[in-house]
């Protein structure tokens, strides 16, 4: 019985075991809560609703939020720690100096919050997949949705953690816990992910097939741009070349003429956006939790916690007179698109603009959309393949230039590539990983006086409690 007691510990600690998930508005594929139902039968609307579950859990703190911001920003050479001197962010602090270890309290939420998505995800498959009874475009769609989250869900955390437990079923509490909690190489969750993103570019519609009520599922679109960039992670330059030109070439998508508008309100799910956290702030306000409000200018006639903020090197980084910086950063002083003047008496220089949003002082939860995948990202891994591979660099790249208000580059380089990346999607939780991924965080980060460790750095530490729960049986990555 102990023993039996100790694993559903280790599986309540890492996995939400979730029944169903119902809509309480039909229009709002976001509002959902808790329900159950037998394991006989699902209806087409249940069947639904345990894909919108996979959904919510984007909205959740510990997936998109605090820690998150944390490990992807803040522990990167674009932001600082931010906010009062002397307020830690609980753990803040150690990830901007890179003194973060095991038990710090990002790691593990961002541990438990992935996996719970993952648990979701998994409840969806194994749920609909067998009842024939479905409309079966319906059925398909809905297990592409699945599997392109279940996929963006362990990818986040293979850029984290490395090497992961590769669960795909509900967890048996008989099971021994080798079988649910042994780490498979990161080859095989590669392997894991592209077939998952395979499946979903097979079962998944195209953006302009969705009705405007339904825009921010999962599209074909989608899941082909996120198999380009695990392709990226993996130097697969031929697949990376194919896929994005697929996605160039189906005209579905193309770049907001404005690059600022792409962070108000009013450029959600538009003509760049492919893949979006869709967010409400209304009333019930179904948002994502503190996003804006932890990164909003701190003090006196400030809105928020002031973490995550740009920091000086960034600010130093951009070419004279590109647009993206000012569109990226709040400067203390200025006055902002809506109107809200930033006071001199705010505690930082300067904010994230990305994460601002004009209504979210009247709710925690933000009601303004994430982007996680645009078209710009689209031409900016094209571009890498090609100068792998010898393609069109200066085309992909000059877009986006030009948008920015700077000159074309005739021959651009691999830096030259891997700068636009920077001031393009600074603060989309990509700076981080591409240091790694590109080999040269230690130089960078050693660069700025963060003590980068070779070997070690390169991943984040599988949360202590995890492996003391598991007797042992996860292991720990190299150096912590």
């Amino acid at each position: 019985m102990k023993k039996n007691n100790s694993k559903l510990k280790i599986l309540i600690g890492t996995f939400i075991v979730v029944n169903l998930f119902t809509i309480s508005c039909s229009e709002e594929f976001l509002e959902i809560e808790a329900n159950q139902i037998t394991a006989n039968s699902i209806t087409e609307e249940q069947a639904v609703e345990l894909v919108n579950g996979i959904y919510n859990i984007f909205l959740s703190w510990q997936v998109s939020s605090f820690s998150w911001n944390g490990i992807t920003s803040i522990a990167s050479d674009d932001a600082d720690k931010g906010s009062d001197q002397g307020d830690t962010g609980s753990d803040k602090h150690l990830l901007d100096a890179l003194n973060h270890d095991a038990t710090s309290i990002s790691v593990a939420e961002l541990w438990e919050g992935h996996f719970n998505g993952i648990q979701r995800a998994n409840q969806a498959i194994n749920r609909i997949q067998p009842f024939d009874d479905l409309d079966n475009e319906l059925k398909t769609r809905l297990l592409g949705e699945a599997k392109f989250l279940r996929a963006l869900l362990y990818f986040r955390l293979l850029q984290t953690f490395g090497e992961l437990p590769l669960i795909t079923e509900t967890p048996d509490i008989n099971s021994p816990l080798e079988e649910l909690l042994s780490r498979a190489t990161i080859d095989e969750t590669f392997l894991f992910i592209e077939g998952d993103l395979i499946q979903a570019i097979e079962s998944l519609p195209n953006k302009n097939q969705y009705p405007n009520i339904e825009l921010g599922r999962a599209t074909k679109g989608a899941a082909k741009t996120l198999l380009a960039k695990v392709c990226m992670y993996q130097e697969k330059w031929d697949n990376v070349l194919a896929l994005t030109n697929e996605v160039i070439e189906s005209g579905e998508y193309s770049l907001t003429s404005n690059y600022e508008d792409i962070w108000k309100e009013i450029g959600e799910n538009n003509e760049e956006s492919i893949f979006e956290i869709q967010a409400k702030g209304a009333i019930p306000s179904v948002g994502v939790d503190k996003y804006s409000l932890t990164q909003g200018a701190r003090g006196e006639g400030g809105w928020g916690w002031g973490f995550n903020v740009p920091s000086t090197d960034l600010l130093n980084s951009y070419e004279e007179n590109d647009l993206r910086r000012d569109a990226t950063i709040i400067f203390r002083g200025e006055t902002l698109y809506d109107g809200r003047y930033v006071p001199e008496s705010v505690v930082n220089e300067m904010y994230n603009q990305k994460a601002y949003s004009s209504a979210f002082t009247e709710f925690e939860q933000t009601g303004k959309n994430i982007r996680i995948l645009r078209y710009a990202e689209v031409l900016l891994m094209n571009a890498e393949a090609a100068i792998h591979l010898g393609g069109d660099v200066s085309g992909p790249i000059n877009q986006l230039r030009s948008r920015a208000g700077l000159n074309t580059l005739n021959s651009p380089t691999q830096l030259d590539v891997w700068n636009e990346r920077r001031w393009e999607l600074a603060f989309e939780h990509d700076r981080y990983f591409d240091l790694v991924r590109q080999g040269r965080a230690a130089s960078v980060l050693q660069s700025l006086g963060k003590p980068f460790i070779t070997g070690k750095h390169e991943l984040f530490p599988i949360p202590q409690q995890q492996i003391d729960l598991s007797n042992g049986i996860l292991t720990q990555n190299p150096g912590w």
